[in-house]
């Protein structure tokens, strides 16, 4: 780990909760608000998710599935990610969901009119927005976690 925790303190408690007072806790809501507030499906939303995790290389954010009704992706579902250009399990909106997050994180600069077109075809306005906001936060907390070494440390409810 890149930080030093105090002996008895979580680590992901302590660096969201506690050490940056007045960013810590909110960027902790916003993280959640993304998980509790969502209106995407659960493919479209785990497809962005897990793009983006494999991209920052956080441990964590790799493990984890987000469960929704009792529901969670298939366990096959993060080498489908992987591989979604020619993933057959995925639906256009849900391939398109990969994409994204992928040329978010990697090249956003090349976001172009044919993909905005495809993007449009597929999304209303309000669920572009939506997951614009879900990547940016999946980038750039997992890449704090990952970065810091939290990731390493943490472990997921159950393991």
């Amino acid at each position: 780990m890149n930080i030093d925790i105090p002996e008895g303190k979580d680590p992901i408690g302590y660096v969201w909760g506690e050490m940056v007072h007045g960013i810590g806790p909110a960027a902790a809501a916003f993280s959640l608000s993304v998980y509790e507030h969502t209106t995407l499906g659960l493919r479209e939303f785990e497809a962005a998710r897990l793009r983006i995790a494999q991209i920052n290389g956080c441990l964590f954010c790799l493990d984890w599935r987000t469960e929704r009704d009792g529901q969670k992706v298939e366990e096959e579902f993060a080498d489908a990610v992987t591989n979604w250009r020619t993933a057959e399990a995925f639906d256009e909106r849900t391939r398109l969901a990969a994409e994204y997050a992928e040329r978010y994180a990697l090249d956003h600069h090349g976001l172009d009119e044919e993909f905005w077109a495809r993007m449009t075809a597929h999304y209303d306005q309000r669920e572009i927005v939506e997951l614009s906001m879900s990547i940016g936060a999946w980038l750039a907390f997992g890449r704090l976690n990952h970065v810091l070494g939290l990731d390493a440390v943490c472990v997921l409810p159950g393991h």
